[in-house]
C-alpha cells in the first residue's frame, strides 16, 4: 500500500481535521520531485530521488495538471493564443519532469521495483492523456484560436505551435464520436501497457542467457559480447547455438512475445480506424515527411534492388569459403558474421584486432567532441560535481562562447539494468519558460561499448565508432535547440527527419581529415597510418549488401505489420516469413530484428517508422555532399546553415529548413555511391 493511499484513509476517517494536510506538506518537503530540485542548472537531484518518491510525483503531477486544463476550459474570457494554446503549451510541467526522469531510467537502471512501478503507472498516464485530448470543451477553446490564425498577428513559432496543437488534438481523437471515445480510451490504455511489457520481456530474456566457454570466456547475448563472438568462432555448431539463443528470444517460453505482437498490430489497426485511417501506417504517416505508405515503399524500393543483388554476391563468395572449411555444407544464417569477417580480414588486412587498439572510447569521444568545435564552437566540459544517476556516467558542461547551452550525460557500458543498444535521450528539453528565462537542455546519451580491462581502455570498433558519432549527432540536435516552446524544441520533429542530425555526423566519424585527428593507437599514441585509414575506406563498401539487406528487411516488415487494412490472426514467425519471401529475401540473410524481439516498432515509437534511417539517410549523404562539394568539410558558412536548422527544431516544415541549407531537393545519388550500390 502507497503512502498516499493511507493519508487518504486518514482523511476519510476523519482521525484529525488537518491529518492529510499535515502528511501531504511532510511528504511534498521529503519527495525531491515535488519540492524542487536545489541544485545547479536544477538538475534531477538523482542522488536525493527514491523509488518510492516516483508514484507520489506523478499522482501529484497529473492532478496539477488537471487543475491547470479545467482553468483554461473555465476560464470566462474568449478562447485567445495566450490564454489558451500557450497555458495549454506549459501545463504539466511536474509530470514531465517526473516522466522525463523515470521512463529514462527504466531503460537504463531498471529495477523489480521500476518495473511495477512501470506497469502500475503506465495505464494511469494512458488514461490522463485521453483525459484530455478527448475534452470537449478544452478542444473547442483550441479550435476557436486555429479557425482565426490568419487574423492573430502570429509570428512564425507561434503559428507553428497553434498549427501543431491543432493537430495533435486531431490526431489524439478529439473528433473520436462519443460513443466510440470509451474504446478508443481501451485502446490506448492496452496499448501502452503491452509495449511496456514487450520492452521488460525483451530485457529479462537477455539477461537470462550466458554461455562459459572452455576457456572461460562468457559470451551473452549483449551485442559488444555476442557479435566479436559469431564474428570469429570457428566451431560452427557453437556458432549455431549462439545464434539460435539470439534470435529466438521472446519467440515462446517465459518471455514470450508472439502473443504481445498479435494483440498489438491489430489493436493499432482498430485504433487508426477509428481516427479515420485506413491503416495504422497511413495514421502514422501522415504527420511524417513520407505522408503515406506507398512513399516508403518506392523510396526503400530502389535501394533493396541493387542491395540484394550485392548480398546474393556476397553470398556467392561466403559459401565458397564454407566449402573449403566443409565440403558439403550450405551457407547458414550463423555463418554469414564468420566468413564477413573472415573475407574482410583476406581482401583488406583488415582485422578487428588492427583496427580497434586505434579507437580508444575516449579518443574517439575527442574526435566527436572536436567537429562540434570546429562547426559550432561548442566546448565539452567534464564536470564530476554535478548529479549522476550512475557513477559510470560522465557528466559534461556544454558550453557555447564560455556560456553553459547546456548539460550533457553520456552512459557507454552494458549493464543488467540496461536494455541493449544506443540511444539518445533527455532528462530535459531546452524552452524558454513563462518568466521568459531560456531553460538548458539535459542531454543523455547511452550506448553499450565493451567496458575497460585493468589497463586496457574500452577499444571500439568502427562500427561503433560510428554508433557514438551518431548518438552524438542526436545530442546536439537537442543541446542546440533555440526555440521558445517546448513541445517544438530539439528532436521533436517528425522522425523521419530526425536521423538528419546522428546519421550526417557519421560522415565526419570516417573521414580521413578527422580521423587522423582522434584515432591514435591507445598505447603508443601514434596516429592511425594512411594505410588503414585506405583499408576502413575501401571496406566501407563491403558487406554493404548484407547491411542493407537487413536493414531493409526490418524496414519492410515492420511496413507491412502496420499496413494490414484488416484484423486477423498474425502468427508473428509465419507473418514474418511470408513477408520475406515476398520481397525475396535470401535465407541466409534475416531481418535485422526477428519480430519477437524488434523493440523499435513494439517499444520505442519506431512502428511504421524503421524506414526513416533509410529516407533520412538519403538526406545526410546529400548534405554531407554539399561540405565536400565546397572542399572544405568544416565550411564556415555551411555550418552555420546546418546549425540553423539544428537550433530550430520543429519550429519551421523540416523540408524547408533542409532546402534553405542545402539549396535543392535532396538527390539518392550521394547515398548509392557510398554505399557501393550504384
Amino acid at each position: 500500500m502507497r503512502k498516499t493511499t493511507l493519508i487518504a484513509g486518514c482523511a476519510l476517517l476523519m482521525l484529525a481535521a488537518g491529518c492529510k494536510d499535515k502528511n501531504t506538506k511532510d511528504m511534498d518537503k521529503d519527495n525531491p520531485f515535488i519540492a524542487g530540485f536545489n541544485t545547479p542548472y536544477n538538475i534531477p537531484d538523482f542522488e536525493k530521488i527514491k523509488t518510492e518518491h516516483y508514484m507520489p510525483a506523478f499522482e501529484e503531477g497529473m492532478k496539477r495538471q488537471k487543475e491547470e486544463i479545467d482553468a483554461i476550459v473555465k476560464n470566462p474570457e474568449a478562447p485567445t493564443f495566450e490564454n489558451t494554446i500557450e497555458a495549454f503549451e506549459y501545463s504539466g510541467e511536474l509530470l514531465n519532469t517526473v516522466s522525463g526522469v523515470f521512463f529514462n531510467l527504466t531503460e537504463c537502471e531498471n529495477s523489480p521495483e521500476m518495473e511495477a512501478i512501470a506497469e502500475e503507472v503506465t495505464p494511469l498516464l494512458s488514461a490522463h492523456a485521453d483525459d484530455i485530448a478527448l475534452n470537449a470543451k478544452l478542444f473547442a477553446r483550441i479550435k476557436a484560436v486555429y479557425e482565426q490564425k490568419d487574423s492573430l498577428q502570429l509570428n512564425p513559432e507561434q503559428m507553428r505551435l497553434l498549427e501543431e496543437t491543432y493537430k495533435g488534438f486531431v490526431r489524439g481523437g478529439a473528433n473520436v464520436p462519443e460513443e466510440k471515445q470509451a474504446r478508443f480510451r481501451e485502446l490506448n490504455e492496452r496499448i501502452a501497457s503491452l509495449t511496456l511489457r514487450f520492452a521488460q520481456n525483451v530485457l529479462k530474456a537477455t539477461n537470462a542467457y550466458s554461455k562459459k566457454l572452455d576457456d572461460g570466456t562468457e559470451v551473452t547475448l549483449q551485442l559488444p559480447s555476442w557479435e566479436p563472438f559469431m564474428q570469429t568462432c570457428p566451431d560452427r555448431k557453437l556458432r549455431e547455438e549462439l545464434w539460435h539463443a539470439y534470435t529466438d528470444r521472446c519467440n515462446g517460453g517465459e518471455f514470450d512475445n508472439t502473443k504481445i505482437i498479435d494483440t498489438l498490430v491489430n489493436l493499432r489497426l482498430e485504433r487508426a480506424n477509428i481516427l479515420g485511417f485506413p491503416t495504422h501506417a497511413d495514421y502514422v504517416l501522415d504527420d511524417c515527411l513520407a505522408k503515406t505508405p506507398q512513399a516508403v515503399y518506392s523510396c526503400l524500393m530502389q535501394i533493396w534492388t541493387p542491395a540484394l543483388k550485392k548480398a546474393k554476391a556476397e553470398c556467392a563468395e561466403y559459401q565458397k569459403m564454407l566449402e573449403k572449411d566443409e565440403p558439403g555444407a550450405k551457407l547458414q544464417p550463423w555463418d554469414w558474421r564468420y566468413y564477413s569477417e573472415k573475407l574482410r580480414a583476406e581482401k583488406y588486412n583488415l582485422e578487428d584486432s588492427v583496427v580497434r587498439p586505434y579507437f580508444a572510447l575516449d579518443n574517439v569521444l575527442g574526435g566527436a567532441f572536436d567537429v562540434a568545435n570546429r562547426l559550432y564552437g561548442l566546448t565539452f566540459e567534464p564536470t564530476d560535481t554535478l548529479p549522476t544517476y550512475n557513477k559510470e556516467a560522465r557528466c559534461f558542461l556544454v558550453k557555447d562562447s564560455g556560456n553553459v547551452i547546456g548539460i550533457l550525460y553520456m552512459d557507454f557500458f552494458p549493464r543488467k539494468s540496461k536494455r541493449s543498444g544506443a540511444w539518445m535521450t533527455e532528462f530535459r528539453g531546452q524552452k524558454v519558460n513563462q518568466k521568459g528565462e531560456n531553460v538548458i537542455p539535459i542531454i543523455q546519451v547511452v550506448c553499450n561499448f565493451t567496458k575497460p580491462a585493468g589497463d586496457k581502455p574500452s577499444l571500439l570498433n568502427f562500427d561503433e565508432s560510428e554508433t557514438l558519432f551518431h548518438e552524438f549527432g542526436h545530442a546536439l540536435h537537442g543541446l542546440l535547440s533555440k526555440c521558445h516552446y517546448p513541445s517544438l524544441a530539439g528532436t521533436s520533429v517528425p522522425r523521419d527527419f530526425v536521423e538528419l542530425p546522428s546519421q550526417i555526423m557519421e560522415n565526419w566519424c570516417r573521414n580521413k581529415q578527422v580521423m587522423k585527428s582522434y584515432a591514435k593507437h591507445y598505447k603508443t599514441g601514434e596516429a592511425i597510418p594512411d594505410e588503414l585509414i585506405a583499408k576502413i575506406a575501401a571496406a566501407q563498401t563491403y558487406g554493404q549488401g548484407f547491411i542493407n539487406t537487413e536493414l531493409l528487411a526490418a524496414s519492410l516488415l515492420d511496413m507491412d505489420y502496420h499496413s494490414i487494412t484488416e484484423k486477423q490472426s498474425i502468427d508473428p514467425n509465419k507473418f514474418e516469413q511470408e513477408h520475406m519471401d515476398k520481397i525475396g529475401l535470401i535465407p541466409e540473410i534475416i531481418s535485422r530484428y526477428k519480430s519477437p524481439y524488434f523493440q523499435h516498432i513494439f517499444t520505442t515509437g519506431y512502428d511504421a517508422g524503421y524506414y526513416s534511417y533509410t529516407w533520412t539517410a538519403i538526406l545526410d549523404h546529400d548534405a554531407f555532399a554539399a561540405f565536400v562539394e565546397s572542399g572544405d568539410i568544416f565550411n564556415p558558412e555551411l555550418a552555420k546553415k546546418f546549425r540553423h536548422l539544428l537550433e530550430s527544431g520543429n519550429t519551421v516544415e523540416p523540408m524547408t529548413l533542409y532546402r534553405e541549407f542545402r539549396g535543392k531537393d535532396p538527390s539518392v545519388k550521394p547515398l548509392l555511391k557510398d554505399r557501393g550500390l550504384m
